[in-house]
């Protein structure tokens, strides 16, 4: 029996899907690549994927995971000669305790499923970014996913307690640990998270939960000066403390673009000002908190650090807010072709940074070449797209070359919360040392010694 039969005596005819419906799959969230595989197996259990990654295993069939493929460094990208593994029958929520504040997932749930059944409790999960109705839990464990809230809630990696994974050949590490403190020897889930699919599979995890705030408040603010940028983060920092969640900036190459040029929004402060930020507070009480967060406003644009606030007045305004700083699709729209990045480097830092790029983005990617730039700020981490004219494989090489040189002499890195995938492999060097290096292949050879598991992510191909 070949192996494609063995595994659907496995996983049933709904679990393997073959020929011609392969290359009618999506490979990314855009749609504009398909899957190449030679099949692509959809396990409902750990037990099952367990089986299949034995059979994988014994006849050195490589396979690479996929979740909601929002990645943006093609980590979930596949070759004809691979076996593709969907976790999209593994969508089952199997418990939530409200008082341990926990909830137990298959890896196959996407994450605002997470925000809804934690909601029903009058819990939240601290993870949010744009992609949330499509990315999976799994996927944003694999990448150690970021997003709106890491000021406040911290990353993936913070947010996990415990997990599952079935490793390269077949064997089921559970370690589904409930607990807030439990100190005994190694933590084996940070092995995976972040891991990109490289070291084993996750099938299930155990994620913390948070209290629902009683109160949001959010505005948007203009500022004219990087200076002016960092004076309102301490500021809001001192006056808003824990209840600060969000922190979210827009140059004004971006606002212009995004905000105003595209038309695809009404927004709340006019264009002419260098910088625009998004803050987000929540917290216990609804009158209090307001009246904190206002007066904290207030206190910024009388010492001449805002030079414009609007605070939504409503979820209808909180959300046209959002809308701009999470116009993906506007940027795509309106710089494809292009290139995106995502850095992270010392607040104090990127200023500096930006203008550089600026600097060179002409003379570099061509004279009618275009860049935006916006992040978190408060976590370190910048986006930044640029697209070259005109497009081709030098010209975004050359985009790469500007933006990713200056980041080791300022002690940055390249990339921030999207991964390595494959479009990063060439540069992580920038970013880790040879010994670094050289103990993340050893951890790979010892759980994958045959290379099978997401082969040539991250660290290219082993040694």
């Amino acid at each position: 029996m070949d192996l494609l039969a063995q595994i659907r005596a496995i996983v049933g005819d709904a679990g393997l899907i073959t020929g011609g419906d392969v290359a009618g799959r999506p490979a990314d969230w855009l749609g504009r690549n398909r899957v190449q595989a030679k099949a692509i197996v959809r396990p409902c259990s750990t037990q099952e994927l367990s089986a299949v990654m034995k059979l994988c295993h014994a006849a050195r069939q490589t396979v690479v995971p996929a979740g909601g493929l929002t990645g943006l460094v093609r980590g979930q990208f596949s070759q004809p000669e691979d076996i593709q593994i969907s976790f999209e029958r593994m969508r089952a929520i199997e418990a939530i305790d409200p008082v341990g504040r926990t909830i137990t997932v298959q890896s196959g749930v996407p994450l605002q499923t997470v925000h809804e059944a934690a909601a029903e409790h009058g819990l939240i999960y601290g993870v949010d970014l744009g992609a949330r109705g499509s990315c999976t839990i799994g996927g944003n464990i694999a990448t150690n996913a970021g997003g709106n809230a890491v000021i406040r809630y911290g990353m993936t990696r913070d947010n996990v307690l415990g997990l599952e994974a079935v490793l390269a050949d077949g064997t089921v590490v559970t370690s589904m640990n409930t607990l807030l403190k439990n100190n005994t020897a190694y933590d084996l889930k940070q092995l995976f998270i972040g891991s990109e699919g490289t070291l084993g599979l996750v099938t299930r995890a155990v994620l913390r939960l948070h209290p629902a705030p009683a109160s949001e408040a959010t505005a948007i603010v203009a500022i004219d000066s990087f200076d002016q940028l960092t004076q309102f983060f301490t500021l809001a920092g001192a006056r808003l403390g824990s209840l600060l969640r969000s922190f979210e900036v827009m140059w004004d190459s971006y606002y212009n673009l995004i905000g105003i040029q595209s038309g695809r929004h009404q927004p709340p402060i006019p264009t002419g000002h260098m910088l625009y930020v998004v803050i987000e507070a929540a917290g216990t009480d609804p009158q209090r908190d307001d009246a904190l967060f206002t007066e904290t406003l207030g206190e910024a644009l009388e010492q001449g650090i805002l030079a414009d606030a609007v605070i939504a007045s409503s979820k209808a305004q909180r959300d046209a807010i959002w809308a701009i700083r999470e116009d993906v699709e506007g940027q795509i729209h309106l710089m494809t072709p292009g290139v995106t990045f995502d850095v992270s480097l010392p607040i104090m830092k990127m200023q500096a940074y930006v203008e550089g790029l600026k600097a060179m983005l002409h003379t570099t990617c061509g004279a009618d070449a275009q860049m935006i730039v916006y992040g978190h700020i408060g976590d370190n981490n910048l986006h930044i797209v640029v697209s070259p004219r005109p497009w081709n494989e030098q010209s975004k090489h050359a985009a790469e070359e500007m933006v990713y040189r200056p980041l080791p002499a300022l002690g940055g890195a390249v990339s921030a919360e999207h991964g390595i995938g494959i479009d990063k492999r060439a540069w992580l060097a920038l970013s880790r040392s040879p010994a670094e290096l050289a103990v993340m292949h050893r951890v790979k050879a010892s759980l994958d010694p045959f290379n099978l598991v997401n082969r040539g992510k991250v660290l290219g191909e082993m040694a």
